[in-house]
Order: structure tokens, then C-alpha cells, then sequence
């Protein structure tokens, strides 16, 4: 503990977001540069408490070391600190632009005062060891000649991947779209993770040893027997892509699209591809955002950035208190009022609101009716007299997601559920299906960034103990 003053003398700072005016107008990322000086004054505040709650499980899922690294952040040790934060994170870059920073809602100076910016010296750790040239590809001191398949390529399958590599295993990962990345590469907007930031970790990993196979739908192109017979062990990080639908009169009108729908689209378009399928554009349009969390504001900003005519964004639960509601105390994640940058860029949010139906013409929606309700004694009910509809162009439905999609692959596979609808594992995330296993999303249900890092991690332990043996050590 390099300041045992540091939380008195400093109060919380982070980097600014670019002017509103400006960022719309692009989609790179949103931020400021952070000057070193004021980091190292951030890692001052960090008080190295007795018992570090901001890395424990509920507030790290990967477990990082944050008091380790926040102190030597401000003793100006960077590259030991980057050695510290690669020690539990396969990909700071990713949790430190995308994670909601469960670990600063634990953290104990937030008992009294703002917690440590812990979040944002994350990513300037990161960030700073790809420009210094520290950040270099792990190669294995053995080659084991066991083969893995890692089906899916977001943040669960890309760190179990490279655990794997990194220990000697032949790692190919197959993915259903023609780049490597899920949701990191086509359900993030650029403007809060430029896809450049995805490409640099991915070069390492190839000189790692990891093969990419892109535009392979594993369940159609390929059967999972087939990799069963191929592969010493399978790994499923197919994520949880279903999406939840709202299945009211009108839901087949041109104009209703699923968020991710949206959101891949665009970012398609950022990457340079032309889209072939209808386009579906906010441009000019008045646009309702159905569903509040973090898909939501995603479809916001790129509204904003399309240049919509006008947008609203409707949440079916009460509006949450502006501070930590009594019912979540520190330090759990608490309750409360969340305003987003894309809110900043503007937005109509309307909370305790149920759509009914949509009406159009000529087959497009024009009309969206909704009304008002009442969350009490656990139940949702309409309030008389509240009915009222609005002009719309576009909708989208961003109410989050069911599971993972069972059709195809997982139902072939011949996997059992949870009574969640997720994939079933045991403490070594292996299914009941001998060789298969399954991690993140997939297994737990549609979640944060840093759970899906910290089950790929896990699972690639559990697929180690079983490709050698009981006693096999997975920690480099």
C-alpha cells in the first residue's frame, strides 16, 4: 500500500466521454485519453483492505488481483502490474471497455464514498502493455497431441482456448459467422469496443497455436459426432442467442426487429461489408426501444449515430431508486437508476410500460400500443385508463435473451438442460455427454462478459484434468 492516505487525499476520477456533438457523428470509441498521473492517483485511493471484497467471486468472476495491481499502478510499475492482471484475465481489454464493474460495486471505500476507479485502470494497464510491445504470445514448454474443439468464438470460448493452447493442446475453434469474436465482434457497437482491439489479441493467439475456422455451423456444416470422432474433447460456447420475443398482435410487421438484428447489421457495416439483407436503419425514423439494459442502450447510440428522428425507450419494471436501493446493500450489485452515455446522447425513457400491439399499413408497423402497469406483490398488472399509442417507424426488441438456442447443435448433441433451459454440467463443466463440455453463456445463461472469461478458464482446466489425468496441474 504505496499511499495509506491515497483515499483521503484523491477523490474518484475517470476519463471523459468525447462532447456528445462529436461522437454521434462517428462510431469510435467514447473516451478520452486518462493522463498516467491521474491513474497512478486512482491506484493511490485503493486502500488494500483486510479482506478485498472487490475480488471476491461475486465481485470478480475471474478473481483478479486488484489491490496488487492498483498499487503498483500508482508506484508506477506497469509492467508488473499487467504481469498481475494476466495472472486471472485472459482479455482485460474486453472486461475493462464492456464489464459493468461489478467488482467497484463491492469495493469497501464504497461503503462511505465513491469506490476506486477500478475499472478504468483495468483497461490503461491493458492498453499500455500492447503499446509498450509487453503483451507477447505464451507457448506451451510441451505439445500433448490431444485435440480440442472450442464450438463458438466469444469472450468463454476464446479464454478456454487459449488456457488450452497454452498447455499443449491442438485447439481449433469453429465459428458459425464469417469472423472470429460472437457477440464482441457483431453485438458490441464500435463505440464502445473498436473491433481492432478484438484483432490484436487474436494475432497473439494464432502465434499461440489456436486455429480459427470461420463460416463452420457446427450442428449443420458439421455434425457434433463428427467432432466427438475428430476431437479428444469438445468444448460448447455457443453463447444464449435466443431471443426473448413479444408475441402481441402486429409482432409481424416489417419495422419489428429482434436488437441483435440491428446490432450485427451495423456493425457489418462499420467493418466495411455491404449488407445483402433488408437493411434495417434508424435513419430518419421515429424509433421505440423496447427493453432497458445494456442491449437497449446499444440500440440507442447506433439510433443516435444513424441520425433518427426521434427515440424512445420503454421498460417494463419500475424506475429504480437514483441510489443503492435498501433491498441490495453493499456489497452486492446494487439496485439503482443506471444512466448510460447513450442515454446522455438523448432519449425518452419511459419506465412501468407494457406494449400491447402494433398496427401498420401495407404490411409496415406505424402504431405502437402500450400502457401503462403496476409491479406489486410480485406480479405485473395494467392500470385502467393509462392505454395510449405512438408513431413509430422502427422497433426494437431488446428484452434480452431465453438461452441458448437448442435447435440444431445442442439438441443433436443429445445434452441435458437445466430447469433454466441452460446446459447442465458438473464441477468440471463436462455435460452428461462423455468428452463434451460446456461453458459461459451457454451453460449459465445470458450474463456478463467477466463470468464468460472465468468459465472458459474453468472449463479449460476441466478438460485438461480429463485429456491427462486426476493429478494434472492446469496453472502456468
Amino acid at each position: 500500500m504505496a499511499d495509506p492516505k491515497g483515499f483521503m487525499k484523491f477523490t474518484r476520477e475517470g476519463p471523459q466521454r468525447r462532447p456528445v456533438e462529436l461522437r454521434v457523428l462517428d462510431w469510435k470509441e467514447l473516451y478520452e485519453p486518462f493522463p498516467d498521473e491521474r491513474l497512478k492517483n486512482q491506484g493511490a485511493r485503493c486502500m488494500d483492505c483486510g479482506v478485498p471484497f472487490c475480488q471476491s467471486p461475486s465481485g470478480c468472476p475471474v478473481v483478479n488481483l486488484i489491490p496488487e495491481w492498483n498499487d503498483l499502478v500508482h508506484r508506477g510499475r506497469w509492467k508488473d502490474a499487467l504481469k498481475a492482471l494476466h495472472t486471472t484475465n485472459n482479455f482485460p481489454e474486453f472486461t475493462g471497455r464492456l464489464c459493468p464493474a461489478p467488482c467497484e460495486s463491492a469495493c469497501v471505500l464504497g461503503i462511505n464514498q465513491d469506490p476506486v476507479s477500478i475499472r478504468v485502470i483495468e483497461w490503461n494497464i491493458i492498453d499500455k502493455g500492447f503499446d509498450e510491445g509487453w503483451v507477447e504470445p505464451v507457448l506451451p514448454i510441451v505439445v500433448t497431441g490431444k485435440r480440442v474443439a472450442v464450438v463458438g468464438s466469444g469472450p468463454a470460448g476464446l479464454a478456454a482456448a487459449q488456457q488450452l493452447a497454452r498447455v499443449g493442446h491442438h485447439v481449433t475453434v469453429y465459428e458459425k459467422a464469417d469472423r472470429i469474436g460472437g457477440l464482441l465482434r457483431y453485438g458490441i457497437p464500435d463505440f464502445k469496443m473498436e473491433k481492432w482491439v478484438l484483432d490484436r489479441r487474436l494475432e497473439q493467439m494464432l502465434v499461440e497455436g489456436v486455429n480459427f475456422e470461420t463460416n463452420v455451423h457446427v450442428g449443420h456444416d458439421v455434425t457434433v459426432d463428427a467432432l466427438r470422432r475428430d476431437f479428444d474433447a469438445v468444448l460448447l460456447t455457443l453463447g444464449a442467442e435466443q431471443p426473448r420475443d413479444l408475441p402481441v398482435p402486429g409482432r409481424e410487421l416489417q419495422g419489428v426487429h429482434f436488437a441483435m438484428d440491428f446490432l450485427t447489421q451495423q456493425n457489418k457495416r462499420v467493418a466495411g461489408d455491404t449488407i445483402t439483407a433488408e437493411p434495417i436503419t434508424a435513419k430518419g425514423k421515429r424509433v421505440v426501444i423496447i427493453g432497458g439494459g445494456d442491449t437497449g442502450s446499444d440500440c440507442l447510440g447506433t439510433a443516435h449515430r444513424h441520425g433518427c428522428l426521434d427515440v424512445h425507450q420503454f421498460e417494463l419494471l419500475p424506475e429504480p431508486p437514483p441510489t443503492r436501493a435498501d433491498s441490495t446493500p453493499w456489497p452486492l450489485w446494487p439496485m439503482q437508476l443506471r444512466t448510460s452515455h447513450a442515454h446522455e446522447e438523448g432519449c425518452d425513457r419511459q419506465w412501468s410500460v407494457s406494449t400491447t400491439n402494433f398496427s401498420g399499413h401495407n404490411g409496415h408497423v406505424t402504431k405502437l400500443h402500450a400502457q401503462q402497469v403496476q409491479f406489486e406483490h410480485g406480479k405485473i398488472t395494467p392500470v385502467a385508463g393509462t392505454e395510449f399509442e405512438m408513431d413509430v417507424d422502427l422497433v426494437l426488441l431488446a428484452m434480452g435473451f431465453t438461452g441458448p438456442v437448442k435447435q440444431g447443435l445442442l439438441d443433436s448433441a443429445g445434452v441435458q438442460y437445466t430447469a433454466r433451459g441452460s446446459v447442465d454440467v458438473d464441477d468440471n463443466f463436462m455435460t452428461n455427454v462423455d468428452g463434451v463440455f460446456a461453458a459461459g453463456d451457454t451453460k449459465r445463461g445470458a450474463s456478463l462478459i467477466v463470468w464468460a472469461i472465468a468459465e472458459g478458464r474453468k472449463a479449460a482446466a476441466g478438460i485438461h484434468q480429463y485429456l491427462m489425468s486426476e493429478n494434472a496441474s492446469f496453472s502456468r
